[in-house]
């Protein structure tokens, strides 16, 4: 497949300061395209999805709005949603810098109770722990919350496996 040239966007406007700032301390002074474009869809409340190649920076493109939006209101839950618990690590992992440069007192992932904003998990464990316990060790809060819902690899929830996934969404 010949290269492509990448499309690059400025920070979108309502990019928070402090989200561009780490993005500069990070060595990231543009965004692609696919990511300003996404980050304005969800800040507008659209449903989004984004399909592009391997290492072309969804990652960024879903963290960025939620992220935004925890720091603009503390209250704000999001879940992630990925198909195995060695895909979850593997985020949490990336998304540890951006984690650690806001600090603890501003967003937390990882963490499996109601104070944490983030919360990187797979369908067994919606299905296993936060919907039957729902009343429980802070999932109502959490649920009551919740803004943003991102499943990553979408690609990989079909057949049987794909229906037990819709029904826990339903």
């Amino acid at each position: 497949v010949p290269e492509r040239k990448a499309n690059y966007s400025n920070f979108p406007d309502r990019l928070l300061d402090s989200l561009k700032d780490y993005l500069r301390d990070s060595g990231v002074h543009q965004l692609y395209s696919h990511q300003a474009s996404m980050f304005e869809q969800a800040v507008d409340g659209n449903n989004v999805v984004i399909t592009t190649s391997t290492a072309s920076g969804k990652t960024l493109s879903f963290l960025l709005p939620v992220v935004q939006e925890i720091l603009n209101n503390p209250m704000t839950r999001a879940i992630f949603v990925y198909p195995t618990k060695a895909l979850a690590s593997d985020q949490y992992r990336n998304i540890k810098p951006l984690l650690d440069y806001f600090g603890k007192n501003k967003i937390q992932a990882g963490v499996y109770d109601g104070d944490t904003p983030v919360i990187l998990t797979n369908p067994e464990m919606l299905n296993t722990a936060f919907l039957p316990n729902h009343n429980n060790y802070g999932f109502n809060f959490i649920l009551s919350n919740l803004k943003y819902v991102v499943i990553d690899e979408l690609h990989t929830y079909r057949g049987t496996f794909g229906s037990h996934f819709s029904n826990l969404l339903q």
